[in-house]
């Protein structure tokens, strides 16, 4: 029985109503390979009991839009053909479900319907705010604005549409909105850092990055072949399984296994570079001293909550990593065998709040200042130019924050 392989023909219909005949959905001829073991002694006292099997993959249904379903399934025998031959005496199937429960989706569509507006509202502002500015903006800018869009794309709500219409492409679809906005936030934290560290001629250029941009994009394009590969075929057959097969799944835990060890470099390397532009900061910090009190506080308040700003991106960048690792390993837990990756929905929607308050965060926090940002170039560098924006936010005209233009100077100088 143990590598034996099973031809299972199956179908499915549904309805929505117990009077109306039934619609077939799918149907298709599956094969699966049995891994089957006698868990007891094989002796004349335990003849008579039944080979345990591993769980297989059946079948995943993107929506469940139907009051009814009804599943049929035939296992067809052939000496002929040589079809089911191996497989022994079926006594017993059993059907795992797994489906998204009625309290989760209820908190999942109010952070959705919720959290969509807010980000958009903050867009909205901090964009009128760049368009206020004398000079047009900065790539940090640019890249903060597109964040804002890939965050609001994921927040749209259209699971709300999902109750009405049978849209089997949902779960093609969520895939791919995460995909576009883990591409976004990686390669943001490393623009974010890079223009940090960056002198004022070799900043506000996007061709400088892209040795760290380009396989993230490569990465992500992966992922999303990889991701056709299941679910893009599931929207015809939702039978069909990648782990069906010996290739398929040495090709899936592969990927995971690769895509995991990529997640943890790319992580060391913003490390490395956080690292980079504290060290950065902590040499513009030795030239404080010769400024007045006023200004040395005030700048030594910006450089402390930068860092503090640096911290957050940290954390947020290790929460995401790790959650990107959990749910790769739990998309295929169940083929693992006796490894099992549970991911609870307080993490899931702790995270995507998390991606949510970060986001709104950097748009405030770099948003230009509205505050004496045109006359502010032609203050001399006496004793008025060193009371700069003391009560303002931390920002600057010549870029988004006072620090922006600090570790920028030194080509300049």
């Amino acid at each position: 029985l143990d590598g034996a392989l099973a031809t299972i023909d199956v179908g499915l219909a549904y309805r929505d109503d117990t009077l109306s005949e039934w619609t077939e959905m799918a149907h298709s001829i599956e094969q699966r390979k049995l891994s089957c073991n006698f868990t007891t002694t094989k002796t004349y006292e335990n003849e008579g009991r039944y080979y345990e099997c591993d769980l297989l993959p059946f079948m995943e249904l993107g929506n469940v839009a139907h009051k009814y379903y009804l599943l049929n399934i035939r296992l067809p025998v052939s000496e002929r053909k040589k079809i089911n031959m191996g497989i022994g005496e079926i006594k017993d199937i059993r059907l795992v479900g797994i489906h998204q429960n009625g309290g989760f989706t209820k908190v999942w569509f109010a952070m959705k319907t919720f959290l969509t507006p807010s980000i958009l509202i903050i867009m909205v502002w901090y964009w009128r705010r760049i368009t206020l500015m004398t000079r047009p903006p900065v790539l940090l800018e640019k890249v903060i604005f597109a964040l804002g869009l890939c965050m609001t794309f994921i927040n749209i709500p259209v699971e709300w549409f999902s109750v009405g219409f049978n849209w089997t492409w949902m779960l093609l679809f969520g895939d791919i909105r995460q995909g576009i906005f883990y591409a976004m936030l990686l390669s943001f934290w490393i623009i974010f850092c890079g223009e940090h560290l960056m002198d004022q001629m070799e900043r506000n250029h996007f061709s400088i990055y892209w040795k760290q941009v380009g396989p993230i994009v490569f990465g992500s394009f992966c992922l999303f072949i990889f991701d056709m590969c299941e679910r893009g075929v599931q929207l015809k057959n939702p039978f069909y399984s990648i782990w069906a097969s010996d290739v398929g799944t040495e090709l899936a835990m592969a990927f995971i296994i690769v895509a995991g060890i990529c997640a943890c470099l790319y992580f060391l390397f913003l490390c490395f570079m956080v690292f980079q532009v504290f060290r950065n900061i902590s040499g513009k910090r030795s030239s404080l001293p010769a400024m007045s009190k006023a200004r040395r506080l005030h700048y030594e308040g910006l450089i402390f909550r930068f860092k503090f700003l640096m911290l957050v991106t940290l954390t947020c960048a290790a929460m995401t990593v790790i959650f990107f690792i959990i749910s790769q390993v739990n998309e295929g837990h169940w083929h693992w065998g006796d490894y099992t990756v549970q991911v609870n929905s307080a993490f899931f929607t702790g995270i995507y709040g998390m991606w949510n308050l970060y986001v709104f965060a950097i748009m405030f926090l770099y948003a230009p200042s509205h505050k004496r940002y045109g006359d502010e170039q032609s203050s001399d560098a006496g004793a008025s130019g060193e009371d700069i924006q003391l009560t303002t936010t931390i920002t600057h005209v010549d870029g988004p924050t006072e620090i922006y233009k600090m570790t920028g100077k030194e080509a300049q100088e």
